[in-house]
């Protein structure tokens, strides 16, 4: 029982360090670190950030987005834009999960945060044990627990979260009945209320188990 509260509090207070970076900086490699939001949701984009973090210089208190307050996911992330050598956003739409699979939407944010990106990487740290960049021109490796592992991929968490949040927070006010303010489009009480009540809206992924099985009904009302 000691121990498994041990290995949770060490898990919880790993800090990201830049092992995985270094070994590529010393070749003179530029590193992107790429991590997504938005896999679970119900509604709204999914969302990739790939971030390339200078190698002679350090940013503090980065962590994995998930660990940090919005205010202090705020803060980084603006910090991060002046910090950073390159931010690349890539979003794909419900309509494009949707229409092609998560895994593939994955693939087409990905590629497009990294064209996004104003300097092209030799390497990209995935977060995760699967290579959804899949591209030739850049070299990839993938990084099991990568945002609490690797600055740079923390760096992409947070960048990514703070993107995509604000996109939600934009949308609830054309979309009031779903709370995507506060559950930026995750399952919660207010939006299982909201889909009850309106039914689903554009921009919630149809595909979706969930989404369907409220939708079918009122195909046929």
């Amino acid at each position: 029982m000691a121990a498994t509260a041990r290995r949770r509090r060490t898990r919880r207070d790993e800090v990201p360090g830049i092992v995985h970076e270094h070994a590529y900086w010393q070749d003179g490699a530029v590193v992107a670190g790429i991590d997504e939001v938005g896999r679970g949701a119900w509604a709204g984009p999914l969302t990739l950030a790939a971030v390339v973090l200078p190698a002679d210089r350090r940013m503090y208190k980065l962590r994995d987005s998930k660990q940090l307050a919005p205010p202090d996911r705020e803060r980084l992330s603006a910090r991060l834009h002046g910090f950073a050598r390159g931010i690349g956003l890539g979003h794909a739409s419900n309509d494009e999960i949707d229409r092609h699979g998560l895994s593939h939407a994955m693939r087409i944010a990905a590629l497009r945060a990294v064209e996004a990106l104003p300097i092209r990487p030799d390497v990209a740290l995935l977060d995760g044990h699967w290579d959804f960049l899949e591209t030739p021109d850049v070299r990839t490796e993938t990084i099991v627990r990568g945002d609490a592992r690797s600055a740079s991929i923390a760096a992409a968490s947070i960048v990514a979260k703070v993107a995509r949040d604000r996109l939600l927070v934009e949308a609830s006010e054309q979309h009031p009945g779903y709370a995507f303010a506060s559950n930026k489009g995750y399952p919660s009480p207010e939006h299982i209320a909201g889909l009850d009540e309106h039914g689903p809206c554009t921009l919630h992924r149809r595909s979706w188990a969930p989404i369907a099985a409220l939708d079918q009904p009122r195909l046929f009302a």
